[in-house]
């Protein structure tokens, strides 16, 4: 099955045009001729923000240099072959060593990279594995040197906000520019957000509010006998925990789960912010339907730098299943920040890694412009994106109702076209581009899920809860693969598709604004939440 997808205006190579380095940098450039890269610049800076000045020269700014898969397309055809069921190829995932020989630049490649920036002063970091990621430091005045652009900074007219950005496209020798897909750090103006919904307190059965560890295994009829033993899950995190929280919550309803493990990448979050409940939230609910998995919380700083990089060390570290809760809607990213996203994951699918993201609490308006628009990573066509729905369990902790919830993200991409293995549910909203959700669970804050977080219970909601529900999930089918002697789920969009519904509760009823429930699959929910006994048949075959 050869893939079909692509970004607009942006092929699988780099755009790379050539172009003079600005006047205030060309003398100190040591290559020529250079060459842009397109889609690496803001766009709009001066109709959505005032300049205000230069970056200081001295300022340290950190970066991360995506590079482009060698073999053109074939990263694609590869990725839809092992993860299609129907395929001999299916399940037969690449090592990172493998992938790196197939997929990765050579290291010759990489030397010429590396060897241009140290020449311009900076400090080369991490070359991660796969040879398609470098990691480089230096100030300002190195950076506008080696990039031939100029930092600026700016301030945002609506949010008044602070930032930096570079004022054009960065440009390389063309030599290293054919190489380069993305350079990430270059600017500092979106923060992404946490998708879960304010805490409340709200009489139900767990503390302060909320579905307890019962009642959502109950409703998602998950069995006793999977509990996620053996079975490892990374949590993609901007913010901080504190253990004593955790451990509050997993004695409360005595689930036995294994501390979380840290992993700071490029220096961590820093300090704790209001994103504490996020991470928490993510931690908790994990805990609660595969309260025996390891869990491994991967906490970066919230920039473009940072995001690359921290999906990066969770496919390095190989651990199969990522839940995700940050994002931003497709508008607010530049071209070149997606793919280079977008790059990392399609690599983690290749070698068996699933990807489950929060589709946002903002129902079909993302960007909150009065349109339709969706959030990203989840209209990513390698991630799958999970939105949200408001269950209703019985007193037995069975499934008993569920419903559309009006926040939750669905719609259609504005950057991917629509993947193969989704062609097959292409409504006409979607206009030939990616649709989302492809799943949902429950996000409904009122009840939400009961959690401890700063000290307090609280109900909390958003579809920061559904995305580690279906992390949770497929943790607990990984098991009963790996019992049964099969690959484990890896990037499951075409396996879940090609379940055509069944293993599902479809969910019929509810809108998120423009899009309203439907049966089969549609914008609001996907395919609906999962039925854990049925769908792991289904899977399993």
């Amino acid at each position: 099955m050869k893939s079909r997808l692509k970004l607009v205006g942006l092929l699988a190579a780099p755009a790379l045009i050539t172009a003079a380095v600005p006047a205030a940098y060309a003398a100190s450039a040591p290559h020529a001729p250079r060459a842009a890269l397109a889609g690496d610049v803001l766009a709009g800076l001066g109709r959505s923000a005032t300049r205000t000045g230069d970056v200081a020269a001295t300022k340290r700014i950190s970066v991360a240099i995506s590079l482009t898969p060698r073999g053109g397309n074939a990263l694609d055809t590869f990725v839809a072959s092992v993860s299609d069921p129907h395929s001999a190829a299916y399940g037969h995932y690449l090592s990172k060593s493998r992938f790196a020989a197939r997929f990765g630049r050579t290291g010759a490649e990489v030397d010429r990279l590396t060897r241009y920036l140290r020449a311009q002063g900076l400090t080369v970091g991490t070359v991660h594995s796969g040879n398609l990621l470098v990691d480089a430091s230096g100030t300002a005045a190195q950076l506008e040197r080696t990039f031939g652009t100029r930092l600026s900074t700016w301030k945002d007219s609506a949010s008044g906000r602070s930032f930096y950005a570079n004022d054009s496209a960065p440009t390389l020798p063309t030599d290293v520019a054919s190489l380069v897909s993305d350079v990430a750090g270059l600017n500092n103006r979106v923060l992404l957000h946490h998708q879960a919904v304010p805490r409340t307190v709200s009489p139900h059965n767990g503390p302060g509010g909320g579905y307890t560890p019962a009642q959502l295994k109950g409703g998602y009829n998950v069995s006793g006998t999977y509990t996620g033993s053996g079975q490892r899950i990374a949590l993609l995190e901007f913010d901080g925990f504190q253990q004593s929280n955790i451990t509050k919550y997993d004695t409360n309803y005595s689930l036995g789960s294994p501390a979380p493990t840290v992993k700071k990448v490029d220096g961590g979050s820093g300090s704790l912010g209001d994103g504490q409940v996020e991470v928490e939230l993510d931690i908790e609910v994990l805990h609660a339907i595969a309260p025996k998995a390891n869990v491994t919380v991967f906490e970066g700083p919230n920039s473009d730098a940072g995001e690359v990089d921290t999906y990066q060390a969770i496919v390095d570290s190989g651990i199969p299943t990522t839940s995700i809760s940050w994002g931003a809607s497709e508008s607010d990213r530049t071209t070149s920040n997606i793919n280079a996203v977008d790059a990392v994951f399609k690599a983690g699918a290749a070698q068996g890694l699933g990807f489950y993201a929060a589709s946002g609490d903002d129902g079909s308006d993302d960007a909150g412009n009065g349109g339709t628009s969706v959030d990203y990573p989840a209209s990513d066509p390698y991630v799958t994106g999970v939105g949200g729905t408001k269950l209703t369990v019985t007193s037995a902790n069975a499934w008993s109702n569920e419903v559309a919830w009006s926040g939750g993200g669905g719609g259609r991409s504005s950057v991917f076209k629509i993947p193969s293995w989704q062609t097959a549910v292409q409504k006409s909203a979607g206009g030939g581009y990616r649709q989302v959700p492809d799943v949902s669970a429950h996000a409904n804050p009122s009840p939400g899920v009961s959690v401890y977080s700063q000290g307090s219970w609280f109900s909390v909601g958003g579809t920061s809860a559904a995305a580690p529900e279906w992390a949770a999930f497929a943790a607990l089918y990984n098991q009963q693969a790996a019992a049964a002697g099969k690959a484990g789920l890896g990037f499951a969009n075409p396996a879940l598709y090609a379940a055509s519904g069944t293993g599902f509760h479809d969910i019929t009823s509810g809108s998120n604004g423009a899009y309203s429930a439907a049966t089969g699959w549609d914008f609001t929910t996907g395919w609906g939440s999962y039925n854990a006994a049925t769908l792991a048949g289904k899977l399993l075959g």
